[in-house]
């Protein structure tokens, strides 16, 4: 079972880091600039030192939306990539509304990473990598459900 947890831990990670990794591109294409890892970093520090807290606290949420995917799928009739990729997209539609208090409370709001967020534009950007986050964290749960039967 503790083997188990620590599989769904990494695959949320990984899944995380894959949304980390595309938000460059989503930025530039979506034009919000708004960051996830920044919102993370730079809740703590507006230092050179954001980007790598950014980064371990988006991966360690990942992590943990990884075992809660995990412990619901022992419990679903849904393959596990259905339930990751649906329970993101519930985790988004759910979270969203609260885009407009960091817009308003964030300490670094307005700084390069933290611009407005509760926006058409950000609902879609936040769509995308929820979506992609999903996908990702299902087929890596899947994986090593696979794995784990062999």
């Amino acid at each position: 079972m503790e083997r188990k947890r620590e599989r769904a831990a990494a695959a949320g990670a990984l899944a995380a880091l894959a949304w980390a990794a595309a938000e460059p591109f989503d930025e530039v294409v979506l034009r919000t600039g708004y960051s996830d890892v920044a919102l993370l970093g730079k809740s703590v520090t507006r230092s050179w030192l954001w980007w790598p807290i950014g980064m371990v606290a988006h991966a360690a949420n990942g992590a943990a939306f990884g075992i809660g995917v995990a412990a619901v799928a022992g419990h679903s009739s849904l393959p596990v990539r259905k339930l990751a990729f649906r329970l993101a997209m519930v985790e988004h539609v759910l979270s969203f509304p609260f885009a407009g208090l960091a817009d308003r409370k964030h300490p670094a709001r307005g700084m390069k990473g933290v611009k407005p967020v509760f926006t058409f534009r950000g609902f879609v950007q936040a769509t995308w990598r929820h979506a992609l986050f999903g996908a990702v964290l299902g087929r890596l749960l899947e994986h090593a459900e696979r794995r784990s039967r062999s």
